[in-house]
Formats: C-alpha cells, sequence, structure tokens
C-alpha cells in the first residue's frame, strides 16, 4: 500500500440519489458514506445494476445527488457553478472507461493533450505533456498512430495517460479491464499501481473483476445502495498473485 496522507481526496456525506418516474420513485443510493485517502487505491464492487456507475458519477461531479455532499480536497463540488465544477473536474479528477472513448480522429498524443488544452495550455505544451506521460505508460513508440492502428491494451494505455496527464489527485475508474483479455488486464493493474506509487495518485475503481479487486489496498461493496466492507469475501492477494505466477510460468 502506498503511504497514505492525513488527507481525505474523496468524502461523500450522506449521498443519495433517486430517480422518479410517474408516481414511482426508485432510490438508488441511500445515504451513502465513504472517504478515500490521498494515494489509496480502492474498488468498488456490486451486482449490476446496483448503482456503481451512478455513484461513479456523482463522486465526478458528472451527475448531481438527490441529497448529500461530495468533498474533493476539502471542496463541495456540488455547491459550484456549472463553469466552475467543470473547471474543477478537469483540473483535479481524471476517468478512465471499460472503452476508452478515445477521438477516432486523432493521434495517441492528441488524445492525451486534449484535456490541457481545454485546461487553456498552449499546444506546444500540452504535446510535450502528451508526450511524456506515453513515455510512462510504455508508447512512446505510437505517439502518431491513431486509435484505429492500436490494439485494446494500447488504447486503454493511452485512456489511462489522458486520464494522468493533468496530475490528477483523484482518478475514478469504470471497468477499467472489463474489455480485456487476462494478460492485458494485468499489464493494465501494473500500471495503475506503478502509477499510483510514482505520483500518489488516488484511484476508485468499480469492477465486476473480484481478483482484481482483491489487489487494491480496500474494497467496499454497493449492496442495495449502501456501501458495505467487502474484504472477508475476496479471495486472497496471495493466492491470486501465485496463480498469476503459474499462469507465466506456463508460457515459459
Amino acid at each position: 500500500m502506498s503511504n497514505l496522507a492525513n488527507s481525505k481526496v474523496l468524502e461523500c456525506k450522506g449521498l443519495s440519489k433517486s430517480y422518479k418516474q410517474g408516481d414511482i420513485e426508485t432510490h438508488v443510493l441511500k445515504d451513502l458514506a465513504l472517504s478515500v485517502d490521498k494515494g489509496e487505491l480502492l474498488a468498488v464492487v456490486g451486482s449490476s445494476g446496483c448503482g456503481k456507475s451512478t455513484f461513479l458519477h456523482l463522486a465526478g461531479a458528472l451527475d448531481t445527488p438527490s441529497s448529500g455532499k461530495v468533498l474533493i480536497n476539502d471542496v463541495d463540488i456540488h455547491q459550484l457553478s456549472d463553469k466552475e465544477r467543470a473547471k474543477f473536474r478537469n483540473e483535479h479528477i481524471g476517468f478512465i472507461y471499460q472503452f476508452h472513448h478515445l477521438m477516432m480522429e486523432f493521434t495517441a498524443q492528441e488524445n492525451v493533450a486534449m484535456p490541457l488544452m481545454i485546461k487553456g495550455g498552449s499546444s506546444k505544451q500540452a504535446l510535450a505533456a502528451a508526450k511524456e506521460m506515453l513515455e510512462q505508460v510504455g508508447l512512446s513508440h505510437r505517439i502518431d498512430y491513431r486509435p484505429a492502428q492500436l490494439s485494446g491494451g494500447e488504447r486503454q494505455r493511452v485512456a489511462i495517460a489522458r486520464a494522468l496527464v493533468t496530475k490528477p489527485s483523484l482518478v475514478l475508474a469504470d471497468e477499467p479491464t472489463g474489455n480485456l483479455d487476462s494478460d492485458t488486464a494485468e499489464q493494465i493493474y501494473q500500471l495503475i499501481r506503478s502509477l499510483n506509487d510514482s505520483a500518489n495518485t488516488s484511484f476508485v475503481i468499480v469492477t465486476h473483476d473480484l481478483a482484481l479487486a482483491s489487489r487494491m489496498d480496500r474494497q467496499v461493496k454497493l449492496v442495495k445502495g449502501h456501501l458495505v466492507s467487502f474484504a472477508d469475501e475476496m479471495p486472497s492477494t496471495e493466492k491470486i498473485d501465485n496463480e498469476n505466477n503459474q499462469d507465466n510460468e506456463s508460457h515459459v
């Protein structure tokens, strides 16, 4: 586990979200409480439709809660104006999705540089930072390639580089390995761990993959709109690592 600072990067207090259709009100999240330390890797698991994506959208200031607060670096993000929230999101939060959502007409370098250009930096500085970030994720030889020319794992690495290029304090990841084969998923995990160690960035990772979740610093489970500890139900990290070593040996 990373050396954690005392400060909380993310705090959710009494967070609730419901949707109403006619006379029917559906409660997706109910009085949810959660805090994430600086540099922590947190896994959020749960069955389909349990509210994991809704939670990420609220934590990432992409949706508004019905009640409760989301604090990122002590800022109540839902008290900001739309313009202030967009600026805060760009500067402090990175997003990684199961499907990379890269812009197909742009190169890897241009895709990674885009958040910095949106932020208002010069194109030259943004492209230089993107190049450096792509080097960190092992894609210095692919900076001029467009997404259609990249493998699935390479596209996801570009997406991770894009999420981290602004040096956010928090990265929210929605099934980051869900669309990848096991070997590529392992590479993505190792990359996330390495970047977490080097930059002390906090990651909140929503995943169905219990093996991936077990290797995070902490695990919680969404059950009927509430978060509960899930550590006792997770496969042990030692068991997962042993299985990975056996798989690697079988390919030698």
